[in-house]
């Protein structure tokens, strides 16, 4: 099959690759939609060269393994979560197989992921697409677990006074949630144009340019009071920083952003606030569940997330170009 590898300057080229065969409790996919994710432009620089990254996707079964956990056959509509544990362990009991210390990554470890013709999942992690749910709409079912999961964490609900620092795809996934559970005020803050102003799609009731103003003071001018939570969607050092300096007193800050290296921050801020800090990641079982319950009632419309579509080869240039984002939201690949 052709794949999208990690080439020798950390790029992606398309290669061939060998077909993936279900082992026990597996299934085999043919992608048809993957999101490239932000984590993908910092992760690359760890991986190995020529392993496939990808692990937002949606696809049609094409093969069945062994032993599998549901009633699944060739040509259903699924997505999938990128995480394959051992099934065994109190976290994978708990429905949090990132947790579980055999756990294996699909597109950010061990597993090859759905930057390729085809993937191979967890059946027991697997989920049937709602009818009239299409492959693009699946594949956002991972960023928008990720904003869920990072709502629950935060505890966010009615009243709520939210900012989210970093209006990427998580950013907006987690407005999207924050309004549908009740937050009185989400504002999104992005040094972009497009990505701020496109909050509004996804429930923000205010935008902020940091670039033109301090967040506290602008918060204030269009909540009427400073943020009881902010959600740091950005993964840069020093934002940890200035959320913990911008939320109210005994608020509470969520830090859903990756950053890979060293952030440092000045804890007795936190203290002086009495705050509570957060570091959700990943997802529960549950999480996938709820959002494609939410997407088949049509209680969230996830589509205004796309705004790129790209095929296999053309996925190493959008890969490039995100890295300094102009329009882009979320690229789906359709390999």
């Amino acid at each position: 099959m052709r794949a999208a590898v990690i080439a020798e300057d950390r790029t992606l080229e398309v290669a061939e690759v060998n077909d993936p065969a279900p082992g026990p409790g597996e299934l085999v996919l043919a992608v048809k939609g993957c999101g490239i994710c932000g984590s993908d432009l910092k992760v690359v620089e760890h991986l190995p060269i020529g392993y496939t990254m990808g692990h937002e996707f949606s696809g049609e079964v094409v093969a069945v393994g062994a032993d599998t956990e549901g009633n699944w056959k060739s040509g259903d509509a699924v997505c999938a979560l990128p995480l394959v544990g051992c099934g065994n362990c109190q976290h994978c009991w708990d429905t949090l197989p990132v947790h579980c210390p055999h756990s294996e990554m699909i597109g950010t470890g061990k597993r090859p992921g759905a930057y390729a013709e085809y993937v191979t999942v967890s059946s027991a992690q697997t989920f049937r697409l709602p009818e009239g749910c299409g492959y693009d709409v699946g594949a956002l079912v991972e960023p928008l677990a990720v904003g869920l999961h990072a709502v629950d964490t935060a505890g966010i609900g009615a009243g709520d006074n939210v900012l989210i620092v970093g209006a990427g795809p998580v950013g907006l996934a987690v407005a999207l949630w924050a309004r549908h559970v009740g937050a009185r005020s989400v504002v999104v803050s992005d040094p972009v144009a497009v990505r701020r102003d496109s909050g509004a799609d996804f429930g923000a009731t205010g935008v902020i340019d940091p670039a033109a103003e301090e967040l506290g003071p602008a918060f204030e001018r269009l909540a009427g009071a400073a943020p009881n939570v902010v959600m740091e969607a950005v993964g840069k050092p020093g934002i940890i920083q200035t959320c913990i300096e911008t939320v109210a007193h005994r608020g509470r800050v969520a830090v859903v952003g990756i950053c890979s290296g060293p952030d440092p921050i000045i804890p007795v801020c936190a203290s002086l606030k009495e705050l509570t800090m957060t570091f959700p990641v990943y997802y529960r079982h549950q999480d996938y569940a709820h959002t494609l319950a939410m997407i088949d009632q049509g209680r969230i419309n996830p589509a205004p997330f796309i705004t790129h579509t790209v095929d296999l080869d053309g996925l190493p240039g959008a890969f490039e170009a995100v890295k300094s984002p102009t329009d882009q939201c979320k690229v789906m690949v359709r390999p």
